[in-house]
């Protein structure tokens, strides 16, 4: 089984190490993560286990190049570019989407003929240029076909992940599984980035009377768009936040954070501003997360001033 992943930051090259274990495996990355995994090859520690990897990585790659499986865990503002720099390998590919937020899936449609969309809810933190520590695992990682099913394609590649020490499962609903991450990430990544607190903080009144709000309107904008949640309704899932989600992952510091802090774009527009979006589409108000996407948005414009 030939692989490539494309845009591998500390997620790609952690899921490219572990599947370099029983495929062959090429991981695309920055330059100085290139030549730091040369070098020393590529370290993970924590939840995975510790050991060190001979990961293939590479700036970039032939258009002539096959692989059977071709993953994308770019940041989602740069899922459009990493499609058109590839183009031509992701037409002949099963392409895998394993990011954050809304409207990816549908954005590598436009290059891809088969798409497999997934979800993982797995912290991965920077040690240096060639180690990534696994700090926390929310559950197992989901593949499935997108928008919906399952076939033999996708069997086969939950079962290489599964192979590699992966934990993982197939669905015939992936669409769940992305917005059920969506909405953990709407509800928390934003509003720990903006209070510049860890997500525990979060479960404090005044912060918590705005998670109840996003995630309402994430309901109603999922009710509209034909998406099942995987929780009957908001108390059901705020009830799972409180006593599972947060506990869990209380001192973690929001990823949008790290990237407001570096002068980075966020994932903004395909978390609080594509429920906006998507809501608006159908004629349903979602104020509160267009509210929060507004205020990120305004924090991005002064980092980059």
């Amino acid at each position: 089984m030939r692989i490539a992943v494309l845009g591998a930051g500390a997620v790609g090259l952690s899921i490219a190490a572990r599947l370099s274990r029983v495929a062959d495996v090429v991981a695309v990355t920055r330059e100085r993560y290139v030549a730091a995994i040369r070098q020393e090859g590529f370290r993970i520690t924590g939840r995975w286990g510790d050991g060190v990897y001979n990961l293939a990585v590479a700036t970039s790659l032939g258009p002539d190049e096959e692989f059977d499986y071709v993953f994308i865990t770019a940041k989602s503002v740069d899922t459009a570019a990493v499609c058109r720099d590839f183009a031509p390998i992701l037409a002949r590919a099963e392409a895998v989407s394993l990011q954050n937020g809304i409207g990816n899936e549908e954005i590598i449609a436009e290059y891809a003929d088969r798409v497999i969309g997934g979800m993982i809810i797995t912290g991965f933190e920077w040690r240096s240029a060639s180690a990534v520590h696994v700090s926390v695992e929310g559950g197992s990682m989901k593949l499935g076909r997108f928008p919906g099913g399952m076939d033999s394609a996708v069997e086969a590649l939950v079962d290489l992940v599964r192979k590699a020490g992966i934990p993982v499962e197939g669905t015939a609903s992936i669409r769940t599984e992305i917005w059920g991450k969506t909405m953990y990430n709407c509800a928390l990544n934003p509003l720990g980035a903006l209070m510049n607190v860890p997500y525990g903080r979060l479960a404090e009144p005044h912060a918590w009377v705005i998670i109840e709000a996003i995630v309402a309107e994430v309901y109603a904008v999922a009710r509209a768009e034909g998406v099942a949640l995987a929780w009957p309704d908001p108390a059901s899932y705020l009830a799972f936040l409180a006593s599972t989600q947060l506990p869990s992952t209380a001192g973690h510091h929001s990823s949008m954070l790290q990237d407001l802090s570096r002068g980075r774009r966020t994932e903004i527009d395909f978390l609080n501003g594509a429920i906006a979006a998507i809501g608006a589409r159908h004629g349903v108000s979602a104020p509160v997360n267009a509210c929060v996407a507004d205020l990120v948005r305004f924090r991005e414009a002064l980092t980059e001033g």
